[in-house]
């Protein structure tokens, strides 16, 4: 059973819950059939006020604690970008005291260690894209010791089953309500182990991995189901309940030399070894999360349900991915 009176597990539970809440916020005010294709100041108000907020929390809960965020405010502090900085603290402000445009900018800035041997990571908002067409998004957050995610926390508003995933070592996986309340149950992976049942989830935006590749890949495995589609790291929450088994980030064949960054892959990866699974690089080493900011040793991610972990593994050597 998960301790949710473990200070960290119910901090992080807490953090991911208000985050969701004020990202859900912008969306409802700022996101309208109006907005332009480039126009992308919503998912930019609610990443940083995201980032902002969490900084804020671990700054009263974990005071010496490092964060290692995706977001700098260095691009707020323009006088072009005045306006939007001050529409990120009038968000902020509704979840906690003191939010100016100066104190909002020092808890964006928490976000900016590199590494030490306990810290959090946190991907405010994964799945752009998705924020923005009311589709997938995640809010992932994760503490990180001696190397080891030790715990994770995924909010996926629009996810409605699996809006709420929470996974510490040990202790399992499991889903709860983004809204204050109890955990209802534990997640499981599923235990398909036939390739051609494999369901590969895929995202729905190119520039994520090498679509192409992953055409192959599903070739050279014999899959024959259809992939289930979604953006962000909602997809592991999905795999950790057993409706999907696979899930691939390869290499863009422009981009060889890409590594992942860690707060993509933290959360994400505890929830899924904690519901059976299996999460590797491409070649089949344990993602190493003491390198800084990225996975600097490891190459694209294959997360699976672990019973067709090796199958998938040796397609991959197969196309030389």
């Amino acid at each position: 059973m998960l301790n949710t009176n473990n200070p960290e597990i119910k901090f992080a539970i807490h953090a991911v819950r208000q985050a969701s809440a004020l990202v859900q916020q912008v969306q409802a005010e700022m996101v309208s059939p109006a907005l332009t294709k480039d126009d992308r100041s919503p998912v930019t108000v609610a990443d940083f006020a995201a980032q902002a907020l969490i900084g804020n929390l671990l700054e009263k809960n974990f005071l010496s604690d490092a964060l290692i965020g995706e977001e700098d405010s260095s691009v707020l502090q323009t006088p072009e970008e005045r306006p939007t900085l001050e529409r990120i603290a009038d968000f902020v402000g509704r979840y906690t005291n003191g939010a100016t445009p100066e104190t909002v900018c020092q808890w964006i800035d928490r976000g900016s260690a590199e590494s030490a041997s306990r810290y959090w990571t946190l991907d405010p908002i994964d799945g752009t894209k998705g924020f923005l067409r009311g589709d997938q998004y995640a809010v992932a957050f994760a503490l990180v010791e001696d190397g080891q995610v030790q715990v994770g926390v995924l909010g996926c508003p629009n996810l409605a089953s699996l809006s709420l995933v929470v996974a510490a070592r040990g202790q399992g996986a499991w889903v709860a309500s983004l809204d204050e309340g109890k955990l209802l149950e534990r997640l499981s992976v599923s235990e398909r182990i036939d390739p051609a049942q494999a369901r590969l989830l895929r995202s729905f935006e190119s520039a994520h991995t090498n679509v192409s590749q992953i055409d192959v890949f599903a070739d050279a495995l014999g899959v024959a189901a259809e992939p289930v589609r979604m953006d962000s790291q909602a997809k592991y929450a999905v795999l950790a309940a057993g409706q999907g088994e696979i899930y691939l980030r390869l290499l863009s064949s422009s981009r060889l030399e890409y590594r992942e960054k860690i707060w993509d892959q933290a959360a994400g990866s505890i929830v899924i070894e904690e519901a059976g699974g299996r999460v590797t690089d491409l070649d089949g080493k344990a993602l190493d999360f003491t390198r800084g900011r990225t996975l600097a040793d490891n190459r694209g991610i294959c997360a699976t349900n672990g019973y067709l972990h090796e199958a998938a593994l040796k397609a991959l050597k197969t196309i030389g991915a």
